[in-house]
């Protein structure tokens, strides 16, 4: 049997495994701690659920990984030590306010940031495929790479988090990610480590089998900070592999999650809010309201991560075409930045109208 069918088997085997796993969380988390994984704060601004449900996604995406962590030790007798640390701190973290825990949004920040550089640092992460030149230079500094490096996980992190707030809204995103991370990775015959990627496809299409169209179970702050962590890292070794390609390219995969936290921080800085503090202003909040209007609440909840899903991707993929054109990238990237200021002042002016 070769290699190919034996990965094959073990990921046939991997997905029931997932599905049992979110099933039984799903059914049982709510006795957790006396039921505090429970949502039922239908008054805070990112809330657009009507019933209690549990935010325990983060629970059975943690136990599938490490599941997988260790199939992917039995084929390959290695141990992914930053895949393993990193995602198991942003849980950690996530989960803290998953069990209502207090901490304040700036503590939960600071947290954050010491745990992503500390293992950062120590690892090495590095990204070593950039196409900004004086970049290039400072990058050889390991202090300077490693605070780059940690800029880009919290964009990708806080960007899957403030995303997450309607049924398969961050879940669709991030499994369009991965399977253009899969794309490339065979195209290169990168077999191992698209192996890696699709164990995290299976994790969020269980997951999405729970959450869409209508939630039986959340990924909570734990799950998004989880699975945004894990496709900042498959982004980063994927640019790393792959040094043919325009690193913009990677920009343009991860443009909303990262331009939702980068926008968001300087609007409601114009606002006078805190721009660490959630408000009911985000692009995809915006866009519920509108299209709330037309088809009711409950239902626009999903219709809504659909069209926005579906706006995203038509907008990457002319990007496929020119990933290893770094000019092309460069100007592409920039353009889908212009796309969402321009789609997000005319929600915002519909809104207040």
């Amino acid at each position: 049997m070769g290699t190919e069918s034996i990965e094959a088997s073990f990921l046939s085997i991997f997905a029931l495994i997932c599905f049992f796993i979110f099933l039984i969380i799903s059914k049982y988390a709510h006795r957790i701690k006396d039921g505090s994984l429970l949502d039922k704060d239908f008054t805070k601004p990112q809330a657009f659920h009507f019933l209690p449900v549990t935010r325990s996604g983060g629970i059975a995406a943690i136990i599938s990984f490490n599941i997988f962590l260790v199939i992917y030790y039995l084929l390959y007798s290695k141990i992914l030590y930053d895949y393993l640390l990193i995602g198991l701190s942003m849980f950690i973290v996530g989960f803290l306010d998953d069990l209502r825990i207090k901490i304040t949004p700036s503590k939960r920040l600071i947290l954050m940031i010491i745990f992503l550089f500390g293992l950062i640092f120590i690892l090495p992460i590095k990204i070593s495929n950039i196409d900004i030149p004086f970049l290039i230079t400072l990058l050889d500094n390991h202090f300077i790479s490693s605070l780059f490096v940690l800029l880009c996980f919290l964009f990708v992190i806080n960007g899957a988090n403030l995303v997450d707030g309607f049924n398969g809204l961050l879940t669709i995103n991030l499994l369009i990610i991965n399977l253009v991370l899969v794309y490339i990775n065979l195209s290169s015959n990168n077999l191992a480590f698209s192996f890696l990627i699709i164990s995290q496809i299976i994790i969020l299409l269980s997951f999405l089998l729970f959450n869409f169209p209508s939630a039986k179970i959340f990924l909570g702050d734990s799950g998004a900070y989880l699975m945004g962590s894990l496709v900042a890292l498959n982004s980063i070794i994927t640019n790393n592999l792959n040094p043919y390609l325009s690193s913009f390219f990677f920009c343009t995969l991860l443009s909303y999650l990262f331009f939702e936290v980068f926008f968001s921080f300087f609007r409601k800085l114009g606002q006078n809010k805190s721009p660490i503090h959630p408000d009911n202003q985000h692009l995809h909040m915006l866009s519920f309201q509108k299209i709330s209007l037309k088809y009711g609440k409950e239902k626009s909840n999903f219709l809504n991560a659909l069209l926005i899903n579906i706006i995203y991707l038509l907008l990457i993929l002319p990007g496929l075409y020119f990933m290893d054109n770094p000019i092309l990238s460069r100007f592409w990237f920039f353009f889908l930045l212009l796309i969402y200021v321009y789609i997000y002042s005319r929600l915002y002016h519909f809104t207040k109208n």
